[in-house]
């Protein structure tokens, strides 16, 4: 074999060889222990997942949302801290997972009319959560009232210098490498690809995790269970909510229907209308959006809720320089609202006083609210938009 024959032999086998790592890591090593199968495989088991034994009494109140659930759970929950995970709404990343599962669900628009959701888990599992996408700065300042040090899991975030640099802000609080769970920063099997959306998904629509494994990762990597690593206990500081049972059959009411809007002035604002039908016979609200049954791919059901709180807040851009433009919500501060339970609405007043303190609720008199046991999905909208009810 003469010398051009050889050297062009060794440039085809190095530009396969450079073709097949890139194919590799570009679709990341996790995908390999994946699958191709139509289901979802956690790459690595996880011993803290609760079986739920559905003959165990509910006696033990989640003191998140009220729900009362059983002491094998409880005694899990009682092991770690709540944890924050951002999941998108983009239309590629319907149907989302896990959303049912949390405790408590904020919902505002990351950018261009396009929503996002903060949910926060601690009391019960999610065995897939997601897509996870990126942080916003609004969402950090709810999160910032579960106690010291929450768990925040998310895909990088804004950057931009200014008001909106949520990653700048991570920093400052000094929850960088500590109980921020940036993907950036934490490995495989706690983040993975899912291989059966990459094939016909947008990359940024495939990134999922479960709540075993984030739980996990903190605790074997930054010392963080329900105690950190001087032994103080996340909830030193945590105000609970009230709750409170159901209202009786008798006592439902008759609001039927729930309807808003996030941004009306864009191509995106029926895409991400959202419709909440209350069902009489279970006393909760089950969720549209964009005119279709909003489900989670975990159960195949629609999202449910059993209390729909809706917060006005002041929306104004970032002015930062960033092309896709980042927002500003004042949840800091306080306004007006309006609460959606046992078929009846009422109008409420809104509070959270310091970046660190918990929201509170109350109704016109100044009474404080008490949520039904269960989920509550709090949504936060602009000053000046309308709900139908």
């Amino acid at each position: 074999m003469n010398k051009k024959a050889a050297y062009l032999i060794l440039f085809l086998v190095l530009i396969g060889s450079g073709y097949l790592s890139f194919r590799y890591f570009s679709l990341d090593s996790s995908l390999l222990s994946l699958g191709s199968s139509s289901s979802y495989k956690v790459p690595v088991s996880s011993s803290n997942e609760t079986t739920v034994n559905p003959n165990e009494p509910k006696t033990e109140e989640c003191p998140l949302n009220g729900e009362l659930l059983t002491k094998s759970q409880k005694q899990q929950w009682e092991k770690r801290r709540p944890l924050g995970v951002m999941i998108e709404n983009h239309k590629e990343a319907r149907p989302q997972s896990g959303l049912s599962a949390a405790d408590i669900v904020y919902e505002a628009v990351a950018e261009g009319g396009i929503t996002r959701f903060l949910a926060v888990y601690y009391c019960k599992n999610a065995s897939f959560i997601g897509p996870i996408r990126s942080a916003r700065i609004y969402f950090i300042r709810l999160l910032q009232e579960y106690g010291k040090n929450p768990l925040y899991a998310h895909v990088g975030g804004a950057n931009t210098p200014g008001p909106a640099d949520a990653l700048g802000e991570i920093i400052d609080l000094g929850w960088s490498s500590y109980n921020d769970l940036n993907q950036f920063a934490v490995p495989f099997p706690y983040y993975w690809r899912d291989p059966e959306r990459l094939p016909n998904r947008a990359t940024e629509h495939t990134v999922y995790s479960s709540t075993s494994k984030l739980w996990e990762y903190a605790a074997k990597n930054r010392q963080l269970t329900n105690v950190d690593e001087d032994g103080k206990q996340w909830d030193v500081n945590f105000v609970k909510w009230q709750f409170k049972d159901g209202a009786s059959v008798a006592e439902r009411g008759n609001k039927t229907k729930i309807s808003f809007g996030f941004w009306s002035n864009t191509s995106l604002a029926n895409d991400f209308s959202v419709d909440w039908v209350y069902n009489a016979a279970t006393n909760s609200y089950q969720r549209s959006n964009g005119g279709e049954p909003h489900l989670d791919k975990n159960t195949g059901r629609s999202l449910e809720a059993k209390n729909i709180v809706v917060i006005f807040a002041q929306e104004s851009p970032a002015n930062d320089g960033y092309e896709g433009g980042h927002l500003l919500y004042k949840v800091v501060g306080s306004g007006e609202g309006l609460l959606f339970q046992d078929g009846k609405a009422e109008e409420i007043n809104w509070s959270k006083s310091t970046e660190e303190a918990r929201m509170t609720f109350t109704d016109l008199k100044g009474k404080k609210i008490a949520f039904n046991r269960g989920q509550i999905f709090i949504e936060i909208l602009p000053l000046g938009n309308k709900v139908v009810y």
